[in-house]
């Protein structure tokens, strides 16, 4: 972008969640090399895990602004984020978020920028920008197949999705059928913020995607929404192996390099599913199976750490497995580790960051989904090619002896290789692509600025 371009000002608005205000970051500081200045608003709490990285290399052109959430006895500030948020707190968080809007006003009324970009579920912060005469752009951060089928769903009921690899197995749609019995009127008036925000957004939705993957899911979703959909790439953290944060860092990359080349299966399920028991323990014990060196996070809700890792899983597990396995608590630096090249899969509940991080590092997926997106994720990096589910049985619970085995097939067996040449492949793409995305990206939103009504 040339030089002597007006400096533009943009507000950015995440929902208060790691997978969202990540994106939100990443796209931020691709833009601040393009002349653009970014005022991210968050809550604190959420803010405060962003500051550091902020303050040490984007003080000049990064600005944190406070969002304070109307606070409750069963909400107090900690909790304004969903990251370890007890999920029967939820729905308190949404609602002290809705109500928090006169606030987000006054800032957009005082900071005046030249465009607000927010996200799914958002509808009244486009129309606070649109009051004042602000372009207001959604930043879609989910998968397009997700939004697609959800979309396709709603407006067709009982029709099958046009793209047979994109499906719902059985025990999930039974899962969906019972939710459906159990919404509330809360549910409903999520669905339509998040269709609403869509409709709002000025022209164009910005999309964390790539036509490579997603090119049909574009289209699809353009047709439906009328709007040109601007794919961002996969925003993914720059990092390297060799930049050490911690001690702790230093200690996980220390192990890796003592691990041979592609023989570590990296095991986390995101920042906002927690683990059951049953669950712990099929992942434990398919681990055990598979003989392979792995890394495992694992995370409990905030207020729910009394108990200790070895308590959370099978009695003799940690022994038994000795040092091919490295159990991590809370937090892991998952791009450090899926990018040193002793990691050779990602056993992931395939949520979407989680998903283009892998891609951008050429690692292959062993899919074990959890829940909303992350089914139709698994499917469509099976269809692509990138990834293999360890399928669940017919009452939908997880199968020791299948992901044992899914594990083995894409980090070291034969009838891996497919998927392990097709990730490298995947990942070499991305890099050609470059800033391509951003560089488009940059000059659309340019666009919509001098051109507003």
């Amino acid at each position: 972008m040339e030089q002597n371009k007006k400096l533009l000002r943009v507000l950015m608005l995440p929902w208060l969640a790691h997978g969202h205000i990540s994106p939100f970051l990443e796209l931020a500081k691709t833009l601040t090399t393009r002349n653009f200045h970014i005022y991210i608003c968050s809550t604190p709490v959420t803010l405060a895990s962003i500051k550091k990285k902020v303050d040490k290399n984007y003080s000049g052109s990064i600005d944190l602004v406070d969002l304070h959430l109307p606070s409750s006895p069963e909400l107090p500030p900690h909790f304004h984020t969903t990251n370890g948020l007890p999920p029967k707190l939820m729905p308190a968080l949404k609602e002290a978020y809705e109500k928090s809007a006169p606030e987000f006003s006054k800032i957009v009324s005082d900071l005046r920028p030249d465009l607000v970009i927010y996200d799914y579920n958002q509808p009244w912060a486009a129309e606070i920008a649109s009051s004042l005469n602000i372009p207001a752009v959604q930043f879609l951060t989910a998968s397009l197949v997700f939004v697609c089928y959800a979309l396709h769903m709603v407006n067709n009921p009982g029709e099958k999705f046009p793209y047979p690899e994109i499906y719902l197995r059985d025990y999930e749609m039974k899962k969906q059928d019972e939710a459906k019995l159990q919404l509330t009127d809360e549910d409903l008036k999520d669905r339509d913020a998040a269709i609403q925000a869509m409709f709002r957004s000025y022209k164009i939705v910005l999309s964390k995607s790539f036509k490579e993957i997603e090119g049909k899911f574009i289209d699809m979703f353009s047709a439906f929404s009328n709007k040109k959909v601007v794919s961002v790439g996969p925003l993914v953290q720059d990092v390297t192996t060799t930049d050490i944060d911690n001690d702790e860092d230093e200690e996980i990359r220390e192990w890796l390099d003592q691990k041979e080349k592609g023989s570590v299966v990296y095991a986390s399920f995101g920042s906002e599913y927690f683990l059951t028991k049953e669950e712990r323990h099929a992942i434990s014990l398919g681990l055990e199976l598979s003989n392979v060196n792995f890394i495992w996070v694992i995370r409990f809700p905030v207020g729910e750490n009394k108990i200790t890792i070895e308590e959370s899983l099978p009695e003799g597990f940690l022994n038994r497995v000795g040092n091919r396995g490295k159990i991590l608590q809370g937090w892991a630096p998952q791009g450090k580790i899926l990018k040193h090249p002793s990691t050779g899969a990602f056993l992931s509940h395939c949520g979407w960051g989680s998903v283009m991080e892998s891609m951008s590092c050429g690692v292959p997926v062993v899919a074990l989904p959890m829940h909303i997106d992350q089914p139709l994720n698994a499917r469509l990096l099976t269809a692509v090619g990138v990834g293999v589910e360890a399928v669940r049985d017919d009452g939908g619970n997880l199968r020791s002896e299948e992901i044992a085995r899914v594990i083995r097939q894409v980090l070291v067996d034969e009838n891996g290789e497919d998927v392990r040449r097709k990730a490298k492949e995947m990942s070499e793409i991305m890099e050609k692509k470059g800033d391509e995305e951003i560089d488009n990206v940059a000059e659309e939103l340019q666009g919509l600025c001098e051109n507003k009504q």
